[in-house]
């Protein structure tokens, strides 16, 4: 019988002089490359949640790369959609620090077919509560 893992990746942390969300999105990206370890049908479906601080990862034109030559967290964002990821982002949060829903990450312009969603907390809530491991960043 094929089993599928639920795997939330919750960032709740601002990326100022720490690698924790580029870490989750690295994980979560890492988490679809698993399926030759597992049997077959069986799967494994991340989510990348950002909350309280951690939305402060989720601004567009970052200066990463010029200020202090490190890839963003909105290139490893983007890159997660590219992937196929799903993105939550707590929308109560994103208002509680003056962060406007269009000036989140994008991938579409690279091709990505998923976007990142902005949603309410009791919907990151749910997943989180769905979710057969529970990561925190």
């Amino acid at each position: 019988m094929a089993k599928t893992t639920n795997m939330a990746f919750l960032v709740q942390r601002a990326g100022y002089k720490c690698e924790n969300p580029k870490l989750a999105l690295t994980h979560a990206i890492a988490s679809q490359s698993v399926e030759i370890y597992l049997e077959d049908g069986d799967s494994v479906v991340p989510v990348v949640a950002f909350v309280g601080e951690g939305v402060l990862n989720c601004k567009n034109n970052q200066k990463a790369m010029e200020v202090y030559g490190i890839t963003s967290t909105e290139n490893h964002i983007q890159s997660a959609l590219l992937c196929d990821l799903k993105v939550l982002i707590c929308k109560e949060d994103l208002a509680r620090y003056g962060i406007s829903e269009a000036d989140v990450p994008d991938a579409s312009a690279m091709g990505a077919d998923v976007t990142v969603q902005v949603v309410p907390w009791e919907q990151i809530h749910a997943a989180l509560k769905g979710a057969d491991q529970l990561l925190f960043f």
